[in-house]
């Protein structure tokens, strides 16, 4: 079942959210990501936000997945839009339909694609959470934007 974000309640004082490019290195730290999580998670961050682009927020997702095989946490897929997969390659919309269908929640934020559903989804992300854990490798785009909005928002944000 989806949600629309009005009707969701969530703890923003034990929210984290994602923020990451769709393209990461083949070098990034898996384990220094999952000891990332694994340490917020110990200092009671207990709900996890996902963009659920491809990249970051798939990787991001997959870590979280398996944690909670460890940990009480809950994974809410915000999606910005119906149908932000219609770009995406077979494999990759497999993976998506995957990681909807393991959500804990889903938060639809926009019926139709416009040119803002991105930016609405980047900024519900920040205003639900306390703490944004970022890769952020270019000062454009979408990850950059939703990174100064968690500075001006004060929250804490842990860059990898």
């Amino acid at each position: 079942m989806i949600n629309y974000c009005e009707n969701l309640i969530i703890e923003r004082a034990k929210t984290c959210a994602v923020s990451g490019h769709r393209i990461i290195d083949k070098n990034i730290d898996i384990d220094l990501l999952k000891e990332t999580f694994k340490s917020l998670i110990l200092d009671g961050y207990n709900t996890y936000l996902i963009g659920m682009a491809i990249g970051f927020d798939t990787l991001c997702f997959q870590i979280l997945y398996g944690l909670k095989k460890e940990y009480d946490i809950k994974i809410i897929a915000c999606i910005p839009c119906e149908n932000q997969d219609s770009l995406f390659s077979y494999n990759q919309k497999k993976i998506y339909e995957d990681l909807i269908n393991k959500a804990d929640e889903r938060v639809l934020l926009s019926k139709n694609y416009n040119k803002d559903v991105m930016k609405k989804r980047n900024m519900f992300l920040v205003k639900n959470s306390s703490c944004l854990v970022s890769y952020l490798r270019r000062n454009y785009g979408g990850t950059f934007q939703t990174v100064n909005f968690a500075k001006k928002e004060n929250i804490k944000i842990i860059s990898l």
